[in-house]
Parts: structure tokens; sequence; C-alpha cells
């Protein structure tokens, strides 16, 4: 493959996880979806996730990991969602990845829980996703992130 066409692979890729991933984020936002739109809406999160896989960064592929598991908490399959929270953990572990995103990714583990009905674990990744968000260093990502945790559980 030349170069060029390397390149235009590469961001055909780049763009589609992009639009797809702010897709994602447009209908998580809403307050009412109809049945299509939740499928939709997990199919555009996985396409996000194909695409960072295939150029993306561990970082990417840790927040694509984050935001299939919340479309599946969004929808109420709990195994799912602890199943790719668990990788948005694993990946932010295995790679140094703190502050917001690891800060996040016990948050995902800990909704993840909450759907399930396992309140023991959902406090304890928590308690944890506190402890991580005490260590965001931009105070408006903190906030942002506090004001989301609150929400696990609702």
């Amino acid at each position: 493959m030349s170069r060029d066409n390397e390149s235009s692979r590469q961001e055909s890729h780049r763009q589609f996880a992009v639009d797809l991933f702010n897709l994602v984020w447009e209908l998580m936002d809403q307050e009412v979806r109809t049945e299509d739109e939740n499928i939709r809406m997990l199919h555009a999160a996985h396409a996000s996730r194909f695409h960072w896989g295939e150029i993306g960064t561990p970082l990417e592929l840790e927040r694509g990991e984050w935001q299939v598991s919340r479309v599946y908490s969004i929808l109420n399959h709990p195994q799912s969602a602890i199943y790719h929270a668990e990788l948005c953990l694993d990946i932010c572990k295995t790679n140094g990845i703190g502050d917001f995103d690891l800060a996040f990714a016990y948050e995902a583990l800990s909704r993840a829980y909450a759907v399930a009905g396992d309140f023991k674990k959902c406090q304890e990744y928590l308690e944890l996703g506190k402890q991580a968000g005490k260590q965001i260093t931009d105070d408006e990502n903190q906030e942002y992130f506090f004001r989301e945790l609150q929400s696990v559980g609702e």
C-alpha cells in the first residue's frame, strides 16, 4: 500500500471514529430515545471503538471502551457494561493512564455494578473513583467527574 493510501486509510478511520463517538454522545444525551435510537447508539459505540482500534492510541482505546460500557449501562445490560469497563480500566493500568481517564474507568465499573444490582462492588468502585477523582488536575474536569459520579445508581 502506498504511503498516500495508508494516510488516507488512517484519516478515514480517524474521521469515522470521531464522528461515531460524537453521535453516541448526542444519543446518550437525549432524555428519551426510541428502541431504534438505542440500537443505533450501541452499534455506533462499537463502530467508533473499532475504528480507534485500527489507528488509535491506548488513550482513545480506553475512552472507546468507557463509552461502550456507558451505553450498555444505559441499556441495562450489566454483564457487557462490566466487561467493557474492565477493559477500560485494564488499558489505563497497563499504559499508565491516570487522571480524568482512570477516574472514569472506576466510574464505569461502579455504574455497571449498580446496573447489575451488586451494590457492594458498586460502592467499592465508587470509592476508588472518588480517590482517583481527587487526583484530577484540571478543576473543571474534576467538577464534571464528580457530577457524573453522583449519577451512579440513578
